[in-house]
C-alpha cells in the first residue's frame, strides 16, 4: 500500500545525525564536569597545602629564637628540611627552608653599621603536590626576629654565583651543601635567585664544605676530593673562617647529546673479466668466448664481421666513485676494437660530458671513469665492438678491469674512547685528572653510540686500545666542541691498524677541512704522497716511527690551490699519531 501524503518516516541518515550531535551535547558535559572536578579538587588540595604551610610556619614561630633551624641546616635546629605529608588522601612534600638574613636597614655586608650580618632569620615552607594537570606548587615566608638587640653569631659566608656557559646567571640552580666534619653537621639545600646568586650566613667555621651545584636538564658543578687519584683536586671543598667570607664561581648549563658513528674508510677495488667462460656476458652478436679471450665467429669464408657484445652491470655496495676502465686485447692488421660505457640497461650511452669520446667508441685501453655520477649511474655495462677487414683475422680482447671506490660503510663493535678538555685537578705526578674521560664506549651492532646527558665541552674522539684499526679520516677534526642543548653527530673512518701510522689533517686559517690538498711524507727512502680527502685527511699507514727527540723525524709538504705551500721537517710519527697542518691564503 502506498503511504499517505505528507507521512515521513526516519531514514539512517537522520539516525547517525541525531546520535552525533547528542555524543557532541554529552561530550561537552562530560568535560565540563571534569573540569570543575578538577577545579574542585585543585581547590581543596591547594586548601591543604596552605593548612599545612601554616601549620608549619605557627610551629617555628611557637620555638625559641635560638632554636629556629632545620636539621643539617645553618642555622641548624630539629625541623624537617623535607617531609612528605599525607592529608585528605593527598599526598604534600613540605620543604622548610630557614637562613640568616642580613636587614639592608642597617646597612648590608662590609656596610652594617654594627658589623652583625646575621640580623635576622627568614623561614620559607614550600608545599607541593601532583595531580593530573601537574606538579602545583605554594610557599609561604616569615621573618622571625631575634628577641631584644641582635648578636651577632659565630660563623662565616657561603657565597655563589652560578652562571652558564656563556657567563649568563643561572637562576633557581639547585647548590647542596655537605660537611660532616663540623658540629652540628651540615646537609642543606639552597637555591640562587634570578641574578644566579645565593649566600648562607652563620655558616660554622672549617673546612671541607663539599659544594654540589646543578639544575633539571643542566650538567653538574662541583667540588672535589683528595683522593690517590686527583692528588690536587680543583676546586677543592671550601673552607669557612671566621667573619669572613669564602665565594665560588659554578658554570653549568643544559646538557646535550653526542652521537659516535664509525665506518669503515673508502676503499678501492677491482673487478676483473678474465673471460673463462660467457657468463660476464649479458648480450652478444656474432662473438665467441674461447680459450679465455673473446674473438669473432669463425664463418665460411673465416672471421665473420662485425662482431658485439654487453657484459652483465658492473657495481659494488657503497659505490663512492667510479675511478678507470682498462683492457687487455690485441688488435692484428686489419682489426679493430672500441669500448662504449652504457647505463645499467645496456641502451643508453654514458654522456661524452662525464666520458669524452664515448658516443663515436673508446680505442685507448685506459679510459677514465672519474666524472661518471654514481649517484645517476650507480651500475655500468660495457660494451665492445669488433671489426675486421681480413677474414684471417680477428681481434681479440683476453680481459677487461673496471676500478672503483667503495664505502664508506657503517662498521659494528668498534672500541672507542672520549675525553673532555675540562680538568678537576692533577696526580701526584702533576698529569692532568679530566672531568669527562671514558675509554670503553663502544660502536655496538648498528655502528654507532648516542650519549645522552653530556656537559658541553671540548672533546677528543678516539679509539680504544684493543681496537684492531687505527682513525684513518675524521670529518669533524679533532678536539671538537660540543654546546650546550645540541645534538652532535662525530663519523669516525677506520683502516686496519699498523703499529706507526699518521693521520694528517689539513685546514685554513678558519679552520675549514681543504680537501684535494697534496700531502707528501718522506725520510730516507720512504716517500709517499695522498691527496686529502673529503675531510680534509690524509692517512699514512704502516710507518716506522721516528721522532725530532730520536733524529729520525720524518719531513712534510702539503700544498693546496690557492693557499701558500707548508713545509716542515720535524713531523713525530710515534704509535698512532696525528697532526693538523694550516695553509695560509
Amino acid at each position: 500500500m502506498q503511504r499517505p501524503r505528507g507521512e515521513r518516516g526516519s531514514t539512517l541518515l537522520d539516525a547517525v545525525v541525531g546520535t552525533a550531535l547528542m555524543l557532541i551535547v554529552f561530550i561537552g558535559i562530560v568535560g565540563a564536569f571534569r573540569l570543575t572536578v578538577m577545579a574542585v579538587s585543585n581547590n581543596k588540595a591547594r586548601a591543604g597545602a596552605i593548612a599545612l604551610a601554616n601549620e608549619r610556619l605557627e610551629f617555628i614561630r611557637s620555638l625559641p629564637y635560638n632554636s629556629v633551624g632545620t636539621v643539617g641546616g645553618i642555622p641548624a635546629g630539629s625541623i624537617a628540611q623535607e617531609e612528605p605529608v599525607l592529608l585528605n588522601d593527598v599526598n604534600y612534600t613540605r620543604r622548610t627552608f630557614i637562613s640568616y638574613e642580613d636587614d639592608p636597614s642597617d646597612g648590608l655586608g662590609g656596610a652594617d653599621s654594627n658589623g652583625i650580618i646575621t640580623d635576622y632569620k627568614a623561614a620559607k615552607v614550600t608545599v607541593s603536590w601532583t595531580v593530573r594537570d601537574g606538579v602545583h606548587t605554594i610557599t609561604l615566608i616569615s621573618r622571625l626576629s631575634p628577641p631584644g638587640i641582635e648578636t651577632s653569631v659565630p660563623g662565616g659566608t657561603l657565597s655563589f654565583n652560578v652562571v652558564d656557559a656563556v657567563l649568563a646567571p643561572v637562576s633557581s640552580a639547585q647548590i647542596r651543601i655537605v660537611n660532616s666534619s663540623v658540629s652540628p653537621s651540615v646537609d642543606m639545600t639552597t637555591y640562587t635567585d634570578t641574578g644566579g646568586l645565593a649566600s648562607i650566613l652563620g655558616v660554622p667555621p672549617g673546612s671541607g664544605y663539599q659544594i654540589t651545584v646543578t639544575k633539571s636538564g643542566y650538567s653538574t658543578a662541583q667540588t672535589y676530593s683528595s683522593t690517590a687519584t686527583n692528588t690536587n683536586p680543583i676546586p677543592a671543598h671550601l673552607g669557612v673562617a671566621l667573619n669572613q667570607t669564602t665565594a665560588a664561581t659554578f658554570a653549568i648549563d643544559v646538557l646535550s647529546t653526542k652521537i659516535i658513528e664509525t665506518y669503515t674508510s673508502v676503499s678501492t677495488g677491482t673487478t676483473t673479466e678474465n673471460f673463462s667462460d660467457a657468463s660476464g656476458i649479458g648480450s652478444s652478436s656474432g662473438i665467441m668466448v674461447a680459450a679465455g679471450e673473446v674473438r669473432l665467429t669463425v664463418g665460411e669464408n673465416g672471421f665473420e664481421s662485425p662482431g658485439t657484445f654487453l657484459t652483465t652491470a658492473i657495481s659494488t655496495t657503497s659505490l663512492a666513485a667510479w675511478k678507470r676502465l682498462t683492457w687487455d686485447a690485441s688488435t692484428p692488421s686489419g682489426t679493430s676494437l672500441t669500448f662504449r660505457v652504457y647505463d645499467s640497461s645496456g641502451t643508453n650511452l654514458i654522456p661524452d660530458s662525464q666520458i669524452p669520446g664515448n658516443s663515436s667508441g673508446l680505442t685507448s685501453a685506459l679510459v677514465s671513469l672519474a666524472n661518471v655520477s654514481t649517484s645517476t649511474y650507480p651500475s655500468l655495462v660495457i660494451g665492445a665492438t669488433l671489426t675486421t677487414s681480413n677474414a684471417s683475422n680477428t681481434p681479440s680482447i683476453d680481459s677487461y678491469s673496471v676500478v672503483m671506490d667503495s664505502g664508506p660503510r657503517l662498521a659494528a663493535n668498534i672500541g672507542l674512547t672520549m675525553t673532555g678538555a675540562k680538568t678537576i685537578g692533577t696526580t701526584a705526578g702533576g698529569s692532568l685528572v679530566y672531568k669527562y674521560q671514558n675509554s670503553s664506549l663502544s660502536s655496538g651492532e648498528s655502528g654507532a653510540v648516542t650519549l645522552n646527558d653530556i656537559e658541553w665541552d671540548s672533546y677528543t674522539v678516539g679509539l680504544n686500545a684493543s681496537t684492531t684499526y687505527a682513525i684513518a679520516s675524521v670529518c669533524n677534526p679533532q678536539p671538537e666542541t660540543l654546546a650546550p642543548n645540541s645534538t652532535q653527530t662525530t663519523r669516525i673512518y677506520i683502516s686496519p691498524f699498523t703499529i706507526n701510522s699518521l693521520l694528517v689533517d689539513v685546514r685554513d686559517g678558519a679552520g675549514a677541512t681543504i680537501p684535494n690538498a697534496t700531502v707528501r711524507l718522506y725520510r730516507g727512502a720512504y716517500d709517499s704522497t695522498i691527496a686529502s680527502d673529503g675531510c680534509g685527511n690524509a692517512f699514512f699507514s704502516a710507518l716506522s716511527s721516528g721522532t725530532v727527540g730520536g733524529g729520525n723525524a720524518y719531513s712534510i709538504d702539503v700544498s693546496a690551490s690557492g693557499f701558500q705551500s707548508y713545509t716542515s721537517t720535524e713531523v713525530n710519527v710515534s704509535g698512532m699519531s696525528r697532526t693538523s697542518i694550516i695553509l695560509n691564503n
